[in-house]
C-alpha cells in the first residue's frame, strides 16, 4: 500500500490557479449541487450511463436492484433521472462530481499533489483542455468497456458512473512521463519516505491495471470503482502529455 502526501514543489514557476479551480469547482459542485452526496436526484441526473452514451437516448427509471458478478451481493441502485441537457454532456459533468466525502477527499488529495506541477509545464490553458480531455477520454473507456463486456441492454450499463479519478488519473500519466524521477513523499508500509515519481504512480497504476484485469470476471466496476476509466485516463495523459507539452520550454520538465 502506498499513499501520497506530497513532493518537490522548488522549481514551480507558476501559481497553478488553474488547478486551484478546479479543485474549487470539485467541492462546489458536490456540497451544493449533490447535497454532500444525499442530492440523489441530480447526482443520477448528470452521471454517466453507458446505455446513453451509446444509444444517445436519455434513460429515466425507478430505482432497482440490481445483482454483482462474482460477488452474490444485491444491491438497490436509485432510479436515473432526467438529463435536461444531451446525454453526451454528461461525460463532463460526471468528472466534478463524486459519491461521498472519502471520495472527493482521495481525489482532491492527488490532483493538489499532481496538477500544479503538470500546470506549469504545460501552461494554464493547455492543462485545462489537457484535464478535461483526458477526464472525458476515460469516461469513454470505462463506456465501452461495460458495454463490451455486458452488452448495451445489461443492467450494468445502466449503472451510473462519476468522479474525477479518470480525469486525474490523465493528470498522473501526464506527471510521469514529464516528472519521472521527481520526488513524491509518500506512506509505504506504514513508513514516511520519499521515492521517484515513477515509483508511486506505477505502483498505483499496476494496482489500477491488476483490479481492472480483475473485473473480467466480476463487475465492471469492481466493487464500485471504474477501473477502466482509471486505466484509460492514465494512457490518456500519458500519450496525449507530448502533443500538448509542444512548443514548452525544455526546462518545464524532464522527461528524460
Amino acid at each position: 500500500m502506498i499513499m501520497p502526501i506530497g513532493d518537490d514543489n522548488s522549481d514551480r514557476r507558476t501559481l497553478p490557479y488553474v488547478n486551484i479551480g478546479i479543485i474549487i469547482a470539485n467541492i462546489v459542485v458536490f456540497v451544493f449541487f449533490q447535497g454532500m452526496g444525499e442530492n440523489e436526484k441530480f447526482t443520477y441526473s448528470f452521471s454517466t450511463v453507458p446505455r446513453e452514451i451509446v444509444t444517445g437516448h436519455d434513460e429515466v427509471s425507478d430505482a432497482r436492484q440490481v445483482d454483482v458478478p462474482g460477488t452474490g451481493q444485491r444491491i438497490t441502485i436509485p432510479g436515473l433521472g432526467r438529463t435536461p441537457v444531451s446525454v453526451y454532456f454528461t461525460l463532463l459533468t460526471s468528472i466534478f462530481m463524486h459519491g461521498g466525502i472519502a471520495h472527493i477527499f482521495g481525489n482532491m488529495l492527488f490532483l493538489w499533489i499532481f496538477g500544479d506541477n503538470v500546470e506549469d509545464a504545460l501552461g494554464h490553458a493547455r492543462y485545462f483542455v489537457f484535464y478535461l480531455t483526458t477526464g472525458i477520454i476515460a469516461s469513454l473507456a470505462h463506456v465501452l468497456t461495460t458495454v463490451a463486456m455486458y452488452g448495451a441492454g445489461s443492467e450494468q450499463a445502466l449503472v451510473p458512473s462519476l468522479g474525477a479519478s479518470g480525469a486525474i488519473s490523465g493528470v498522473l500519466g501526464g506527471y510521469i512521463f514529464l516528472f519521472p524521477q521527481r520526488r513524491v513523499t509518500v506512506i509505504m508500509f506504514r513508513a514516511l519516505t520519499q521515492v521517484p515519481s515513477y515509483v508511486a504512480i506505477g505502483m498505483w497504476f499496476v494496482f489500477q491495471l491488476i483490479s481492472g484485469l480483475g473485473m473480467l470476471g466480476g463487475s465492471s466496476q469492481a466493487g464500485g470503482v471504474a477501473y477502466a476509466a482509471h486505466v484509460g485516463g492514465f494512457i490518456a495523459g500519458l500519450l496525449l502529455v507530448r502533443i500538448f507539452a509542444i512548443g514548452r520550454a525544455p526546462r518545464s520538465y524532464e522527461s528524460y
